[in-house]
């Protein structure tokens, strides 16, 4: 991205200079919405990260007492339910959230960050997608380890000692169960799966991707 690609509007999304072969976002209303529900805030970022958008696919929002950075900079992650992409349903549906939240998973779609300044939201958006990637990954090594809520609760303490900006929900600190569980959403495993198929798949897998 280059600075003749910067188009500048107002709050009623009238363009006010820019290249004219480029146009405004199609989420510009969700921007501007940002902006309206919350005067503390200075800079929006959307994006699609990988992580994170996977976790807004999967349903399955960033809300654990996970890693102490992410409680103190973002908090809980909710997700907004889905809404078509360019139009108001966006805006509408995510609203709720932005009077909470610094930090937003949309339902099959993206994520949204919100900051006091552009460097602020978009770091941000980094520790969300950061936070997304080491919580699937440990997933995958069958345990996330939640912190505890008298944790949670001292870091929050240094968040107010820092005097951060911005708005934060508490994490969630009620321990995940297994870690079958973790994987599968319940205690046993899909009907007519057993180990032993799980195993002889993920052999033929693996010699697969060996013999390339």
């Amino acid at each position: 991205m280059t600075t003749d690609m910067i188009i500048k509007c107002d709050r009623s999304a009238k363009v006010l200079s820019g290249n004219k072969e480029y146009h405004p976002s199609s989420e510009l209303k969700m921007h501007l919405d940002v902006y309206k529900e919350r005067p503390d805030i200075r800079s929006v970022v959307h994006a699609h990260p990988q992580y994170a958008t996977s976790f807004a696919v999967a349903g399955i929002p960033l809300n654990k007492c996970v890693l102490p950075e992410a409680i103190i900079v973002i908090g809980a992650v909710p997700i907004a339910p889905y809404g078509l992409p360019s139009t108001m349903e966006i805006p509408d549906r995510a609203r709720p959230f932005i009077r909470t939240s610094d930090a937003i998973l949309l339902e099959n779609h993206g994520a949204l960050t919100l900051g006091t300044s552009l460097l602020d939201a978009y770091h941000k958006m980094e520790t969300l997608e950061h936070t997304a990637s080491i919580v699937w990954k440990a997933i995958q090594l069958g345990n996330l380890n939640v912190l505890p809520g008298e944790e949670r609760d001292r870091l929050m303490t240094l968040r107010e000692k820092f005097n951060l900006p911005g708005r934060v929900t508490a994490c969630d600190a009620t321990p995940m169960p297994s870690s079958t569980s973790v994987a599968s959403g319940s205690g046993e495993l899909p009907a007519g799966i057993d180990e032993a198929t799980i195993r002889s798949i993920a052999e033929q897998v693996i010699g697969r991707l060996g013999a390339r």
